[in-house]
């Protein structure tokens, strides 16, 4: 059974579901639950429900909710070591769901900023790699995360790399992201990332640019599916038709279904189809995490 080691967060999401518009200064009607979340550990969970082991390398703080998250991970079967830590408390992102499904979000990295080299484990039995943005958009944890990824990449290991949302990146220069794709060996993105990333107003010629820093360059496309490039081998799927409840974590299930299987078979067609199959459960589902049921 193949294993992925995921770097990069957990943190509980709280998720409003908007039944109207925003009434700024004012109320507005909605319904509230809170969730497990942060981006690797939501991959991390997912990987766990494609006959494949998961790993997370992330951090919470020593408190109530951190005790709570680690508690649903051991619950997933996902493996760690030391998640918890005194000092920053547990990270925390609120996100507003629109009537159509569409998120906003809202995140503190609270603990997962702490990050050091020393939290990566040995990495002899890892088949792959994924990197959530958020470790490397952090000037806290940057210089640890890209220490982590020059030993991933020593050990031979291939790395996926998610940079995250348009809004995020742009704490830093496009520049200096493309300088972290580089790095990597494949990255996985959304069309509006692709096109700030690609610096282009054309999905296919921001694909192109983008293959310029890393072989293998996979764009999701929300209701329209997905498409990759890999070396001279291109491919594009359609999505899966489901009932759309909350697309906050459709990302991270998409990546969870396309790595192991991309390292499985290095068939970009099947490896695009598992992604868009898991990500259309997540969808249909409210909070990023698959049910454990």
């Amino acid at each position: 059974m193949k294993k992925i080691l995921c770097i990069g967060d957990l943190a509980l999401d709280v998720i409003a579901q908007l039944k109207e518009s925003i009434n700024y200064g004012n109320d507005t009607a909605s319904r509230i639950s809170t969730h497990p979340g942060g981006q690797a550990a939501n991959v991390s969970t997912w990987i766990t429900r494609t006959n494949t082991r998961a790993q997370l390398v992330a951090r919470v703080g020593n408190d109530p909710v951190g005790f709570a998250l680690i508690s649903d991970l051991d619950k997933y079967g996902v493996e760690h070591l030391n998640l918890m830590r005194s000092g920053r408390p547990t990270g925390v992102v609120v996100i507003l769901v629109d009537a159509n499904g569409e998120r906003t979000m809202f995140p503190d990295n609270g603990a997962n900023a702490d990050l050091e080299v020393g939290d990566l484990p040995p990495l002899e039995e890892f088949d792959g790699a994924y990197l959530s943005g958020y470790a490397l958009l952090d000037f806290r944890s940057r210089e640890a995360v890209l220490a982590m990824v020059k030993k991933i990449k020593a050990a031979g290991v291939p790395i996926f790399f998610d940079p995250t949302t348009t809004g995020a990146m742009k704490i830093v220069s496009l520049e200096e992201v493309l300088t972290w794709v580089a790095l990597m060996d494949g990255i996985l993105l959304n069309a509006e990332e692709a096109l700030y990333l690609g610096n282009s107003t054309d999905i296919a010629e921001a694909e192109e640019n983008l293959k310029k820093y890393t072989p293998l360059v996979v764009i999701k496309l929300g209701s329209r599916g997905a498409m990759g490039i890999h070396n001279n081998e291109s491919a594009r799927v359609a999505a899966v038709t489901t009932n759309v409840v909350d697309t906050t974590g459709a990302g991270d299930s998409f990546a969870a279904g396309f790595i192991p299987k991309w390292l499985e078979t290095r068939d970009l067609e099947a490896a695009l189809t598992a992604g868009t199959t898991l990500a259309a459960k997540c969808v249909a589902t409210v909070g990023a995490r698959p049910p454990l049921n």
